[in-house]
């Protein structure tokens, strides 16, 4: 089972029970990474903005960052890094996009867990394998496709 670390950076921000953003995260960990570590941390637009002006010199907020551990070979820690998502962000992107906001919040924890793992959407077909997985795992929740289209015209 994957042992998930959440961290909510400030008091004042909105993110789902612990206890799900966990499930959500382990139900993709224990499909390819069983036994793995990782951590969440739910920040606001400030630090989501620096950490990707840091690492991706992308000077501009974003709805959720990976930071996958690369490890030495030697070590045999299963740690597969850190999901960074920014709480006011995903709220903005499920109203403006008519989605709930709970699945939204899913899709992000898993889009995420799945870049640690190694999953990317560069390309088309590594695209469309890692949405038909964020899709499955979404699915298994009772959440809908979050690639269909819910904006109101």
């Amino acid at each position: 089972m994957a042992d998930i670390d959440i961290q909510i950076a400030h008091s004042n921000i909105h993110a789902p029970h612990v206890d799900l953003l966990s499930a959500w995260a382990t139900a993709v960990v224990d499909q390819f990474a069983d036994n793995s570590t990782m951590t969440i941390r739910v920040t606001d637009e400030d630090e989501i903005r620096q950490l990707n002006r840091d690492y991706r010199h992308i000077d501009k907020t974003t709805n959720v960052l990976s930071f996958p551990v690369e490890l030495p070979e030697e070590i045999e820690e299963r740690l597969l890094g850190d999901v960074v998502i920014c709480a006011t962000i995903v709220e903005s992107e499920a109203l403006k996009q008519n989605k709930k906001l709970e699945a939204h919040w899913a899709h992000m924890v898993i889009h995420g867990t799945l870049h640690l793992l190694g999953y990317d959407h560069i390309e088309d077909v590594e695209a469309e394998k890692m949405e038909a997985l964020e899709i499955n795992i979404l699915n298994q929740f009772g959440y809908a496709d979050p690639y269909v289209d819910r904006s109101v015209a």
